[in-house]
């Protein structure tokens, strides 16, 4: 035992640690899914309610082939409902053309915002118009005068 405890060092190095802590990432870390011409693709997941597939399915997502991306056979999922398409643990590869995609992206991405703006800067013209009314004033600064220009896409 004591020729053991002088041949044998225990302790786990500060790089071993990191070599350790790099690895234990490496498996939760999705795969980058390859480049289809003409769709968005993105991973989705089968455990978020609020997010579900199905509901993604009827905005034009389909599921991603291991026959659409050579290679990936290894990662087909081979039971339950998405047997056959391509997944990592509960998440499931999917496809969405690309004018859906820029269509949606613009809308959540420009249009919402656009129209809460409006929203805001009518609430600032209300607050302003009571405050007048009222004998008082509302100081309006660079923020709320920028909503009321027009935003580039």
């Amino acid at each position: 035992m004591e020729d053991r405890a002088v041949t044998e060092d225990r302790n786990i190095s500060d790089d071993d640690r990191i070599s350790m802590f790099r690895q234990s990432f490496f498996q939760s870390a999705l795969p980058d899914l390859p480049n289809i011409p003409g769709f968005h693709i993105c991973w989705l997941t089968t455990a978020n309610p609020r997010d579900s597939i199905h509901s993604r399915r009827s905005l034009g997502y389909t599921p991603i082939l291991p026959e659409e991306v050579p290679g990936w056979e290894h990662a087909s999922v081979q039971t339950g409902e998405y047997a056959g398409c391509i997944g990592v643990n509960e998440m499931v590869a999917f496809k969405l053309p690309m004018k859906l995609y820029e269509a949606y992206m613009n809308e959540a991405h420009y249009e919402r915002p656009l129209k809460e703006e409006g929203k805001l800067a009518d609430t600032a013209d209300f607050i302003r118009s009571q405050a007048k009314q009222h004998g008082g004033d509302m100081y309006e600064g660079d923020g709320l005068s920028a909503l009321r220009s027009p935003m580039s896409r």
